[in-house]
């Protein structure tokens, strides 16, 4: 990817990440905070969901209520075809549509910006599901993040 050049200077940095599966958005944002949070960066295509609270524009607002950033990166959601690997826990699938997503030069742009902003202050990666192995925010961090210590948060 374009952005590995600059990855050599991220050594020591570390990136959260985060779903929001089976909790609330209480627990989600205490979560948060108890780790020092205080910008969420938002990977998924379609920043919708049926869980109440988690569609963008609230996230955004209980995030902002409680003093913490939110950005959304479209460009590194999973195209549909992914999420629905994902869907049926077919990580080959997920990785494989992943990979040619992170190709594009949009999603190269937004790999980059999405380091800068984790650089900037504690930032957490969100996506739905709950086990990071079974996301794509996982395969994100392993194809940009070289030398990013990664936590995964479980509200």
């Amino acid at each position: 990817m374009a952005s590995q050049a600059r990855i050599a200077s991220l050594g020591g940095m570390k990136l959260y990440t985060i779903g929001y599966e089976a909790t609330t958005m209480a627990d989600f944002i205490a979560t948060l905070i108890a780790a020092g949070v205080s910008r969420v960066i938002d990977v998924r295509a379609l920043p919708l969901s049926r869980r109440p609270g988690f569609s963008k524009s609230p996230l955004a607002a209980s995030l902002a209520e409680a003093g913490i950033g939110y950005v959304h990166l479209k460009a590194l959601g999973t195209p549909k075809r992914g999420r629905d690997a994902a869907k049926k826990g077919d990580v080959a699938t997920l990785t494989q549509v992943y990979d040619d997503q992170l190709e594009l030069p949009e999603a190269q742009a937004a790999a980059a910006q999405m380091l800068a902003l984790a650089a900037e202050r504690p930032s957490a990666l969100l996506c739905y599901e709950r086990d990071p192995s079974h996301c794509h925010r996982r395969l994100l961090v392993e194809a940009v993040g070289q030398g990013v210590e990664v936590v995964d948060l479980f509200p």
